[in-house]
């Protein structure tokens, strides 16, 4: 297909009721699919369910440490736990917790508490006439939900290839007291599937923020998930850290929730043994413990890391054809139209997708109606703001491979049909 752009009113118009005739034949077969959330697909999960034999009744439930995990107490996770998280993060057992099945609740938990009580004796943020958040962007959308639940103001920060804009971030949290943290998603990222170089790592362990209680928050979600079997290699940010002096500046949160099952997994966090202290003193009022015998289930099924590791290539196998799927139908569909770009990731849970300028939310819509439901455009913006109206996150994991390959088909049709309109409404 040639450039909608090059093509003269006469041409445009012409491919614009094509498009309209093909959208209307998937728009008649009453298709149903929803793609709106990375979720496991249901052969991901059948990948786990030896979890749920590998502890019974007849199951020892004492801990090396001696402990009853049928019990109360051990706040911040079993020692077998921590240890495998450790390994996984070359961190200290002191310098990490694990909990329950949500990343997002330790991360909200984390704000909850700055906001109430400050960070190391810092001033609570909520006293404060104002707290700003950077935000890479596209970025993910329940990070800026948390932000904008506390009514934290959010500036976007954008990004390229290596990672976000150092010599924005530099500048801004040099000179403003009022920014107390980013968000981050370094390898793999949500949604364009970006690995953070080792020069971004060392920038950010190395910032110079006017806020003494600035927080890096690292979303590291995604740290495992390759799709090729080959492991694209992030910096240790808390390693970084200290060597930069600045050891309590990061907060790192991880899960299990695409690796085992997502309602059901281990979630934690790592830092400094500074800010762990911290975070266990205040969990003694918050909790009487996790649930360790779900704990201690993960670990009789992992074993160990390499366990873990080989979890992680049985889900790379049945993923990689989907995102395969995605991109060689986008590659067919749209040609040589220049109406469409996307991302090709190594690994993470999205794929994404930039229409032409002014497109994305026609898109969606053009595409809901034919009964495929994405991510609302925007969510991948502060405040669902797109500022260009073009950004489109693609969840290729649920779907089998033959509903990916009839969705692209309706995605490009409807990404053609909605940039046909806007160039015609232009006067094209």
């Amino acid at each position: 297909m040639a450039s909608f752009k090059s093509m003269n009113r006469e041409e445009l118009t012409a491919v614009r009721n094509q498009l309209q005739a093909e959208y209307d034949a998937y728009k008649a077969k009453g298709l149903s699919l929803n793609m709106a959330r990375g979720i496991p697909s249901k052969a991901q999960l059948e990948l786990s369910m030896g979890l749920l034999d590998s502890v019974n009744s007849s199951t020892d439930l004492t801990g090396i440490n001696g402990a009853d995990y049928r019990n109360y107490g051990i706040l911040d996770g079993i020692p077998e736990a921590k240890q495998l998280f450790a390994d996984l993060f070359h961190v200290t057992t002191d310098e990490i917790i694990v909990g329950g099945n949500s990343s997002l609740t330790l991360m909200f938990d984390t704000i909850s508490s700055a906001m109430a009580h400050g960070l190391l004796g810092s001033t609570p943020w909520a006293s404060l006439p104002e707290v700003k958040f950077l935000c890479p962007v596209p970025g993910y959308d329940r990070h800026f939900a948390i932000t904008e639940y506390f009514g934290i103001k959010m500036i976007p920060v954008p990004m390229d290839e290596n990672g976000p804009a150092m010599d924005f971030i530099e500048s801004a949290v040099a000179s403003d007291p009022a920014i107390k943290g980013i968000w981050c998603v370094p390898k793999y990222s949500n949604p364009v599937g970006i690995t953070y170089s080792d020069e971004v790592v060392r920038r950010f362990a190395n910032l110079k923020p006017a806020a003494k209680d600035f927080r890096i928050f690292w979303d590291n979600a995604y740290c495992i998930h390759h799709l090729f079997h080959e492991d694209v290699q992030l910096l240790d940010i808390l390693d970084e850290c200290k060597k930069a002096g600045n050891p309590n500046m990061v907060y790192m949160y991880f899960s299990t929730s695409k690796i085992t099952f997502p309602g059901a997994g281990l979630a934690g966090m790592a830092s400094s043994k500074e800010n762990i202290t911290a975070i266990k003193k205040r969990m003694t009022v918050q909790s009487i413990g996790p649930d360790k015998i779900n704990q201690l289930r993960h670990m009789k099924f992992f074993k160990n890391l390499d366990g873990l590791l080989e979890q992680m290539k049985k889900h790379a196998d049945i993923i990689r054809p989907k995102f395969e799927a995605v991109d060689s139908t986008l590659t067919e569909q749209f040609a040589d139209s220049d109406v469409a770009t996307w991302s090709k990731p190594n690994g993470g849970y999205f794929v994404s997708l930039n229409v032409m300028d002014g497109c994305a939310k026609r898109t969606v819509q053009l595409c809901k109606e034919a009964g495929v439901t994405l991510t609302n455009a925007g969510a991948t913006y502060p405040y669902g703001n797109d500022p260009h109206d073009s950004n489109i996150r693609i969840a290729p994991t649920s779907p089998t491979v033959e509903e990916l390959t009839e969705a692209m088909k309706i995605l490009a049709v409807s990404a053609k049909l909605a940039a046909a309109d806007k160039l015609l409404s232009a006067g094209n």
